[in-house]
């Protein structure tokens, strides 16, 4: 299979059919070009925001609003290019009221017979928390798809090993993300090539880029795409299956194959999937007094 991760710049858009345009522009892109999976960026949906005028896109509790508002609309016309050009979509991911206490944070993922379903985010960011006031959603899921099984861990979450773990039998797990900074798309990004590592899988990065003036939220993003394995049997000695350039737009691509996800699970150099459960006998620490 070929999977494609967006590095994906936030537009200023006068309509909905410009935002319809822009969506089947990039994903006939990724088609023409073989994909079959494509990942969209963490909160690459703030754009909408700009249909309601400047006030509200500006504004952060009303541009999550506008945006939570729009998602039915957004989700029709993914499915919709999921099943035109017969592929898999992970949409970009926005602010969603959804019948929790507050927002969350929310990918749908999209099939191409018409199936969807979502993934929410587990654990906010310092920004999440305050001031934007999103909180986390449902559990973690694991999609069993036609290209194997697939989770997301949205942005942070891929920071946290015990995330992944419960991610252990996905195939190709999707991180999409919002940075502001290189230091933060570092953070993710090291945590999306930790995840392969020890899940022995392989893992998709999707980036928001570019600056967005038009907005106090999302008005500066650093990153760029990437597709990562772990370092051993049938990947490359980085780790580093295919990336894309820092802030540069566009799709990064790259062919996985489910056969070498699974050799190097059965025979690889380590066995880091099979062997997480040797920690626990091995977590109990001594305190060594080595100080006058």
């Amino acid at each position: 299979m070929k999977i494609a991760t967006a590095a994906y710049p936030l537009d200023w858009l006068d309509s909905w059919a410009q935002y319809e345009d822009k969506l089947v522009s990039w994903v006939a892109d990724a088609a023409g070009q073989g994909a079959d999976l494509l990942v969209f960026p963490e909160y690459g949906a703030m754009e909408l925001s700009t249909l309601d005028g400047a006030g509200v896109a500006a504004d952060l509790q009303a541009s999550i609003t506008s945006v939570s508002d729009r998602m039915g609309e957004v989700a029709a016309l993914h499915q919709k290019l999921a099943a035109d050009y017969n592929v898999y979509i992970l949409g970009a991911s926005a602010p969603v009221q959804a019948g929790f206490d507050l927002p969350v944070n929310r990918a749908e993922f999209y099939s191409p017979c018409g199936a969807r379903d979502h993934q929410d985010k587990q654990i906010m960011t310092m920004f999440e928390r305050d001031p934007w006031q999103i909180g986390g959603g449902g559990p973690l899921k694991l999609f069993d798809t036609a290209l194997g099984k697939i989770g997301v861990l949205i942005c942070y979450d891929s920071e946290f090993p015990l995330l992944g773990r419960a991610l252990a039998d996905a195939d190709i797990i999707l991180v999409p993300s919002c940075t502001e900074a290189l230091a933060g798309y570092w953070r993710v990004r090291i945590g999306a090539m930790s995840r392969a590592l020890e899940g022995q899988c392989v893992t998709a990065q999707a980036s928001v880029i570019g600056t967005a003036p038009w907005s106090t939220s999302v008005e500066v993003n650093v990153g760029m795409g990437g597709i990562f394995g772990p370092p051993d049997t049938g990947f490359p000695a980085t780790g580093v299956i295919a990336e894309g350039a820092l802030g540069q737009p566009g799709w990064t691509l790259a062919e996985v194959d489910l056969k070498t996800i699974a050799d190097v699970r059965a025979a690889g150099v380590v066995r880091n999937r099979s062997h997480w459960p040797e920690q626990e006998q091995r977590i109990k620490t001594s305190r060594i007094l080595l100080k006058p």
